[in-house]
């Protein structure tokens, strides 16, 4: 069964910092690039940051470009985001999504992790 589990959420002050990781299983994400998105209450979800299946390129969003920074770690097949300079629009549940690398689209999500920024 194709999982991923998303961990290292919580309740932060604005300002803080935070560490997501993605865990993948019955997959190898070393075929996959990789993808973080949220959501926000009320709003859509969104893309906030991507790597591809080597680690050698990323994309982010504008809104998090030079707070956040994605990576992984293939051999642990594990995603990470880690979250600098937080603020109050950074709270959302925060999803990982795998695509292969031959596809369009991601074929795997996450349950989500909620990120809660106080300010």
């Amino acid at each position: 069964q194709v999982q991923l589990v998303e961990s290292g959420g919580g309740l932060v002050q604005a300002g803080d910092s935070l560490r997501l990781s993605c865990a993948g299983s019955g997959l190898a994400l070393s075929n996959y690039a990789m993808g973080w998105f949220r959501q926000a209450p009320g709003k859509e979800r969104a893309r906030v940051a991507t790597i591809n299946w080597t680690g050698t390129s990323t994309t982010y969003a504008d809104s998090v470009k030079g707070r956040f920074a994605i990576s992984r770690d293939n051999a642990k097949n594990t995603v990470y985001l880690q979250m600098n300079s937080l603020n109050s629009e950074d709270t959302a549940v925060y999803y990982c999504a795998a695509r292969h690398w031959t596809k369009a689209g991601y074929d795997y999500w996450g349950q989500g992790t909620q990120v809660t920024v106080s300010s």
